[in-house]
């Protein structure tokens, strides 16, 4: 055959993000000079290039654009902005554990000091300093825990940010063509065990979107690096260890377990650790100890212009959640193969949207049939219009605590417990298409001796979501991962169309119990009536031996065409009958123009069986009703 003709890198349009982490003014500049060489030695015409910067959360500094001018303004904005200032305390605590080695050393030679006959001043005199020493020993204990809470608390802050920024990214660019580049300028990645599950899933969400990673340290050649901030911590963490054993003495330092936990997360901070798995995983590369930015760059140019792409279809459609790795060959030698690590086995319109890593396993069970039903799980969705946000849908869903497993810690001297509980809610529209998913990752623990109290309480998930006037199916999966089992839940719902000539009625909220909060917090959500808080009934029955009322609850926008509506009319049926009805007034619309009603019928005159609840507003131009079931029992 004849030979393949020469191949030339690709010198078509790319599209670039720019993302610029919380940097000190040093490593921005290097972070500019990194990029601007891109603009002056590799930039193609019609290169679509976008410029971010996340501090708490992501700002967009320049839209993407072709415009080398916007460009170079943006990146003179990210060079120029002020960042949240993240102090680190390690040398701190480091010169706190030292002071209480001292008073350790001090108590023990003290201890080790034997008199014999009566009480001397020298006596007296030595257990006055053993005291003092014994005293900033414990102070000095609680402060470094103090330092080291803050600042595991502060990087989980640091993690979700940086994690949760680079994935809406991610997910922005997933409907472009072909392969997109965002290179991430930053110090390091906190990547905590809080924060794992995140960060793998913004791995995941890059390769199935096509999305490379490439990663610069924008710290440069450091003075002290990280790797030995992280050897001196180690090794003062040994020593202390060390004398205690020779000294028979433990002064709280915590199990061995504990230290080592200690040391995996103090690895963690280094920043060839996040910043080189995250390139790696995502077929980018880091790029660190230097201070040319010139020849850094450069190799990320020759990189996203010039390469192969290989794809790779699954034949195993057995869609169960879990996480399968990949392995790429090749039988020529002299090549570099930058894959993705592996893949989520669930449906691929499931992944069209980025999938948390403990989303996976709960998004699988709506695969299996029949459906599982391990445990009791309530849930609803309702319609609540707001002025600002026509489209506002609160969704509940609640597990009860005694339906969880719960595992004894690794850790026996911890004696403590530990329950895994992911809720997975995901809205579909009537062409079965998902438009949205709502979760949360419960990791629960209880000492050994709450346990049985731990399991009396209820898991209650809440979120909103925004969706357009339609009908929608909620699909709800509570997975209890320590069992490995779950409950599955469907329910339709509407969203009213929000027509501003007409008055708009929520979904009739039936109360099931009330609770009252502060004057002083914040009282935003559609869930709020006055200073009460209200929290709906799931399907549960009413019993007229615990409850003496049927409580009910709407809100309702007025059309702009005319005046609110000034009463409701509340019905009450049992299959086609109707079997009661009351009018109640209406209040005028509060500061946001919604009308709130919440009211009760005695539960008394009612016989046991199932009813629907109505209520109908009509404001002389347009009438909207809504209803809600329920069931009575003695």
């Amino acid at each position: 055959p004849a030979p393949l003709p020469a191949l030339e890198p690709e010198d078509r349009p790319q599209i670039i993000a720019f993302v610029f982490d919380r940097l000190t003014a040093t490593a921005r500049t290097l972070a500019q000079k990194a990029a601007l060489t891109y603009l002056e030695k590799g930039h193609v015409e019609g290169d679509l290039v976008g410029v971010f910067s996340i501090d708490l959360a992501l700002r967009t500094l320049q839209p993407f654009t072709r415009e080398t001018g916007l460009i170079r303004a943006g990146l003179e904005r990210a060079a120029s902005q002020a960042n949240t200032d993240f102090a680190s305390s390690r040398e701190q605590t480091r010169g706190i554990v030292d002071a209480i080695s001292t008073a350790e050393q001090t108590t023990d030679a003290i201890s080790n000091t034997s008199f014999s006959g009566p009480t001397t001043a020298s006596s007296s005199s030595l257990g006055a300093v053993a005291g003092a020493a014994a005293l900033a020993q414990a102070v000095s204990t609680v402060q470094v825990q103090m330092l080291r809470s803050f600042e595991a608390l502060e990087r989980d802050q640091q993690g979700y940010a940086s994690t949760n920024s680079l994935l809406a990214i991610v997910n922005g660019l997933k409907d472009l063509p072909g392969r997109k580049t965002v290179v991430f300028f930053s110090e390091g990645l906190a990547i905590t065990p809080n924060v794992q599950a995140q960060f793998q899933s913004l791995i995941n969400a890059a390769n199935r979107s096509r999305v490379s990673l490439y990663t610069m340290d924008a710290g440069g050649l450091r003075a002290t690096s990280m790797n030995e901030e992280t050897r001196k911590e180690m090794l003062q963490a040994m020593n202390r260890r060390l004398r205690q054993v020779a000294s028979g003495a433990d002064a709280g330092g915590g199990s061995m377990l504990g230290g080592l936990e200690r040391n995996e997360d103090l690895l963690r901070l280094n920043p060839e650790s996040g910043l080189g798995q995250l390139a790696a995983q995502t077929g980018g590369f880091l790029i660190h100890d230097t201070n040319d930015a010139a020849s850094a760059f450069r190799r990320i140019q020759e990189d996203m212009r010039f390469h192969y792409l290989i794809a790779y279809a699954p034949i195993n459609e057995n869609y169960d959640g879990r996480f399968r790795k990949i392995s790429v060959k090749l039988a020529r030698s002299g090549m570099e193969v930058q894959a993705r690590e592996g893949y989520f086995a669930v449906r691929p319109e499931a992944a069209a949207t980025p999938i948390l890593g403990y989303e996976a396993p709960a998004i699988a069970q709506l695969d299996r049939s029949p459906r599982p039903d391990a445990f009791p799980v309530r849930m609803i969705g309702l319609a609540f219009p707001d002025v600002k946000r026509p489209g506002l849908v609160p969704v509940l869903v609640e597990v009860p605590g005694g339906a969880l497993s719960y595992a004894p810690d690794k850790d026996k001297d911890k004696k403590m417990h530990h329950a895994d509980l992911s809720i997975v809610v995901q809205v579909r529209d009537q062409a079965r298409r998902v438009v949205d998913r709502l979760s949360q990752h419960y990791p629960l623990s209880a000492p050994d001796a709450s346990l049985e109290a731990a399991r009396k309480g209820d898991v209650l998930f809440y979120r909103e979501a925004e969706l357009p006037p339609g009908k929608y199916t909620l699909e709800v999966v509570a997975y209890d991962a320590v069992a490995d089992k779950a409950s599955v839940r469907t329910r339709p719902f509407e969203v009213p169309a929000a027509d501003e000539h007409h008055v708009r009625l929520s979904s009739l909220m039936l109360v099931r119990r009330v609770e009252q909060v502060g004057a002083s917090e914040q009282k935003d959500g559609p869930l709020y009536y006055g200073n009460t808080l209200l929290y709906p009934n799931m399907g549960e029955p009413y019993k007229k031996s615990t409850a003496k009322a049927l409580g009910f609850y709407f809100s309702a926008l007025a059309s702009n065409d005319g005046p609110p509506p000034g009463q409701a009319t509340v019905e009450v049926w049992r299959g086609a009958e109707a079997v009661g009805q009351v009018a109640t007034p209406l209040p005028a619309p509060d500061a946001q123009g919604r009308i709130q009603t919440a009211g009760a019928l005695p539960l008394s005159g009612f016989a046991p069986g199932s009813y629907e609840l109505k209520v109908t507003l009509r404001d002389g131009k347009s009438v909207a009703s809504s209803s809600a079931p329920f069931t009575v029992e003695e």
